[in-house]
């Protein structure tokens, strides 16, 4: 059989951050309207290992968009993917992997995608898809907190969504900082602090492995707009108990908020929210119109992003068709 092959560069050509966006809004609805599956992804972290592997696995029917827009298929998919903390510092991407697409009828593999480039450009258009749906249509704000893969790609994904006129960065390793500030396709100004960078800001992304909390409440403006993205365990967290209990709480999956979100696991076990109550919608639902978002312009409004496998699943196939138009990719036999 034929499979494609698509590697980090690959990727990057054929997924550019709006068809993303699209894909995302697509199966994120998809999901919610019941006509996507996926399980909680396993993890498995082997004492003494430097890192941890996860697998996560998901299915869209026929009929269902899927495969960018040549078929309507159904399609299988599994991410494999390893986090190892210690590879920024080797100059590598903390997440390395593989997305493996799979024909709905048959079975048969007919895609391998670079999961690096897979995760980076879907989460941070899970983000921007996020601030397009909560965020105030006035913000003209951006704080970044972070200065990793994810900061680059959520400051690409974001700018199209708002008319962002000042955009900051916060990290504590300068040489980080100036690193975003040289790839950003816009002016972005160096934060003293995470709090210089989140007071006034209209939009928040926290992009961090921090254990504990990056931000505070009264950091954050009224109307505020958070997209907390990174430190996606239960023993980690990037924001305070007070900013959970006090904001409209979005997320893309609530199964995963129950066994992975450490500042929502928390503001539960300390009685500052009543759990899945305080949710307000998953943000499929508020895509699909199944479910409301930002009530007002005075709002708080929080998306605990998680990385679910049905987005892997929709960004592979959007990636995959798009790299075929462009000739891009290496085609074996397996």
């Amino acid at each position: 059989m034929r499979v494609l092959v698509l590697s980090n560069d690959d990727v990057r050509a054929a997924l550019t951050p709006a068809a993303c966006l699209g894909a995302m809004a697509e199966v994120l609805a998809a999901h919610a309207r019941g006509e996507a599956y996926m399980p909680l992804r396993s993890i498995m972290r082997p004492p003494g290992a430097a890192g941890l592997m996860g697998l996560m696995p998901a299915w869209r029917g026929d009929g269902v968009g899927g495969r960018g827009t040549d078929t309507a298929a159904a399609t299988f998919a599994l991410k494999a993917i390893c986090l190892m903390r210690e590879n920024p510092a080797r100059g590598l991407d903390a997440h390395q992997g593989t997305v493996t697409l799979f024909d709905g009828e048959t079975g048969r593999p007919f895609a391998i995608l670079d999961a690096s480039a897979i995760t980076a450009v879907r989460t941070a258009a899970v983000s921007a898809l996020a601030t397009r749906e909560l965020a105030r249509a006035d913000a003209r704000t951006l704080a970044v907190v972070g200065a990793g893969v994810q900061a680059t790609s959520h400051i690409e994904a974001l700018i199209p969504v708002r008319e962002f006129e000042d955009v900051r960065v916060y990290a504590p390793t300068a040489e980080h900082v100036q690193a975003v500030i040289d790839r950003a396709p816009v002016p972005v100004a160096a934060a003293a602090s995470a709090e210089e960078a989140v007071r006034g800001a209209d939009v928040v992304v926290t992009v961090t492995s921090a254990r504990e909390p990056v931000i505070r409440r009264d950091w954050l403006a009224p109307g505020a707009h958070v997209n907390a993205v990174g430190a996606s365990t239960p023993t980690t967290r990037e924001l305070d108990v007070e900013t959970v209990a006090a904001a409209a709480f979005f997320a893309d999956s609530r199964e995963a908020l129950r066994h992975e979100a450490g500042e929502y696991l928390l503001a539960v076990e300390q009685g500052a929210i009543s759990g899945e109550d305080h949710v307000r919608a998953e943000l499929g639902e508020v895509v699909a119109g199944l479910r409301p978002g930002r009530a007002d312009d005075g709002e708080l409004t929080l998306f605990r992003s998680l990385g679910i496998a049905v987005e892997d699943l929709a960004a592979a196939e959007v990636a995959v068709a798009q790299a075929r138009r462009l000739g891009r990719g290496t085609e074996v036999e397996l």
